[in-house]
């Protein structure tokens, strides 16, 4: 291994000289399981004319592992060739992942060796071997063999992951967490992921698809499993802050971070244009500026000038009434980024999270939620996340009638929401929606920076506007006399929106505003804001402070309220592709000045969320102890009738 600035090189010919041993581990070896519970699962069929498998043998030197032997040896190659319906000839993507499982293989050993050689574990096994190794020392000799087996195992899961991205099918497979983790030494700890992971291919791997969907899932239970393990393992605090560089494979290792392939999702929904959402105004025009947003990430920095500059929307919550144009509106946004992605060549990774997520192993909801998280944060891509109806998804804490599986996803949502770790980069964002927002958690609900009313269509234009949209073209009905989706026309449409939340809109937010302006008079300066801001807070104690840092965040995005140009996204030369430092310098020109007018109504929209939501919530109680408390008069007296 060499030093660059940051990164230390694996270089090729150290990982091809590991190539013989990976390839002999997947012809076949025998492993007793310890740990891991043997599964019923059939050996793989031998074709005719196929000859046994080598067994592989250590070179490592000082490294002394007792015989495990056992009838049906683990013959990883074999097992992938027979996940075809009984096809005599390897097809190509059988071929990819066995060349993947001996590449993943290949790194993993020679980050194991280059580990040990860093550590002065070479010596020590060289030590053992001559039978001088200090008594002393024992103890760091069984505690290097450890860590190197943890590297080892982590480097394999990892690298596979990465190598099989982009071959992952639309589907998953769900495998049981790793049991065989064995840290006795880096060889005993392979062999026990491999008998592992032939079990979970004998099981699940059905035909190629499953293969590879089971591989990928292997890959990332092991990582995690590993990385709990090594958060309490000693001699692994140079491996976990370093990284390295395997340039043929455009891959960096982090540590015991997953590194993920920078491969978008091949989208399937249907599209929607801007002028097909009708009504929705404020939304539907921060959904489009937050498109172009994204776009203005920076792929060498890892960083968004409106994520430094303030005005990036992270998480948004759109709320509104069944049919109003939630899903419309996701579908307006994905086609937008995927459109804007399409012409610069960045990749697109969209994914949502449904109610299809909540799994009722212990556990597995958590897991598929940080999936989620991750694969939508990826630094790699432009992400989208969504999660539909997330007042079924995740819970309210303290909710009995929330499952386990509810509150877990919520605790995941809430820490990389908004958590001591998450970090803001500007290359994704994550759309929460629900028709019944005064269910979700409060705290979860006031990790959405921003807020979309989803109110569908309002004027009698807009109704014109949906009717026609809807009809279609196949029909001869006369459109009158209306100018079709002028109504839509979001420059116009938006500034009346605002301009309409120059009061609150809700009546237990008018009372607080009317009262502190007859007090105070008219709001137009900071201290008469705070002193609106602490009388709402009197009125609802949940309006906190992470409320108002919302709110200054939506103000901040009102003061990027300008349109990116759309040749900017058309020839991406002209901004797409400029340093990040030119980027910065042509979005702070366009940047216009905070007035007190933005902040009040900015104050109005998020107070009014707030308060439809508590009403919402309160009333739905009152409601269900109406429902109680009927149901307990009404089994009173059949009791008593009973009884007479």
């Amino acid at each position: 291994m060499s030093l660059t600035s940051d990164l230390m090189e694996l270089r090729e010919d150290e990982i091809r000289a590991h190539y013989p041993a990976a390839l002999a581990l997947l012809e076949g070896f025998d492993h007793t399981p310890r740990l891991g519970k043997a599964r019923d699962v059939p050996g793989p069929e031998r074709s005719s004319g196929v000859v046994g498998h080598r067994r592989f043998r250590s070179t490592t030197p000082g490294m002394v592992t007792r015989s495990t032997v056992r009838a049906e040896g683990v013959r990883l190659l074999e097992r992938i060739e027979a996940a075809d319906g009984g096809d005599a000839l390897v097809s190509p993507l059988q071929a990819t992942v066995m060349n993947a499982l001996r590449r993943a293989l290949a790194v993993a050993l020679a980050m194991g060796q280059g580990y040990a050689a860093q550590v002065g574990l070479d010596a020590l096994k060289r030590a053992n071997l001559e039978g001088s190794l200090p008594p002393a020392r024992k103890g760091e000799f069984a505690e290097l063999l450890a860590a190197e087996a943890l590297v080892s195992m982590h480097v394999f899961g990892n690298t596979l992951a990465y190598l099989l991205a982009p071959h992952q099918p639309e589907l998953a497979v769900a495998v049981a967490q790793p049991q065989e983790v064995l840290t006795d030494n880096a060889q005993l700890a392979l062999h026990g992921v491999l008998w592992e992971l032939d079990q979970d291919i004998a099981t699940h791997a059905s035909d190629e698809p499953h293969l590879v969907a089971t591989l990928a899932a292997f890959a990332e239970a092991l990582m995690e499993r590993v990385a709990l393990r090594a958060q309490s393992a000693p001699r692994l605090e140079g491996f976990g802050t370093a990284s390295w560089r395997i340039e043929a494979d455009d891959l960096t290792l982090q540590g015991f971070t997953p590194a993920r392939k920078a491969v978008g999702t091949t989208l399937t929904m249907q599209f929607k244009a801007p002028h097909q959402v009708v009504g929705n105004h404020i939304a539907k025009y921060q959904a489009m500026r937050l498109a172009k947003m994204l776009m203005a990430y920076d792929f060498s920095r890892k960083l968004n000038p409106f994520a430094e500059l303030g005005g990036f929307i992270f998480t948004f919550m759109g709320d509104g009434k069944p049919g109003t144009g939630k899903t419309t509106l996701i579908q307006m946004m994905a086609g937008l980024v995927h459109e804007y992605c399409q012409v610069a060549g960045y990749p697109f990774r969209y994914q949502n999270f449904g109610i299809d997520n909540i799994d009722s192993y212990q556990g597995k909801s958590g897991q598929n939620a940080k999936a989620f998280v991750n694969n939508v944060l990826d630094p790699s891509v432009i992400g989208f996340g969504t999660i539909d109806d997330i007042d079924q998804i995740a819970g309210k804490r303290g909710d009995r009638q929330s499952s386990a599986g509810q509150q877990e996803v919520t605790a995941v949502f809430m820490e990389a929401f908004a958590g001591a770790n998450t970090v803001v980069r500007g290359n994704c964002t994550f759309g929460m929606f629900s028709n019944y927002p005064e269910n979700v958690d409060d705290a979860l609900r006031q990790r959405a920076g921003a807020r979309f009313l989803v109110d569908g269509p309002q004027t009698r234009e807009d109704y014109i506007d949906i009717l026609a949209l809807l009809l279609g073209k196949k029909h001869d009905i006369p459109l009158g006399e209306h100018e079709l989706y002028a109504a839509q026309e979001i420059k116009r449409a938006v500034a009346r929106s605002f301009e309409g939340h120059a009061r609150p809109h809700e009546a237990g937010l008018i009372d607080v505003y009317d009262r502190v302006q007859g007090q105070v008079g008219d709001l137009n300066t900071i201290a008469k804001l705070g002193t609106y801001l602490k009388a709402i807070q009197q009125a609802d104690e949940r309006f906190t402070g992470r409320a108002i840092k919302n709110i200054t965040d939506a103000v901040k995005v009102r003061a990027m309220d300008f349109e990116l140009p759309d040749e900017w996204m058309e020839q991406p030369d002209l901004f797409l592709f400029q340093p990040y430092e030119r980027k910065l310098a042509m979005i702070e020109d366009l940047r216009r000045p905070i007035t007190v007018e933005m902040v009040i109504q900015e104050i109005n929209r998020y107070a009014d969320s707030e308060f439809r939501y508590a009403d919402k919530s309160d009333e739905v109680a009152i409601e269900a102890m109406v429902r109680d408390f009927g149901r307990t008069e009404e089994a009173k007296r059949r009791y008593l009738e009973g009884k007479g």
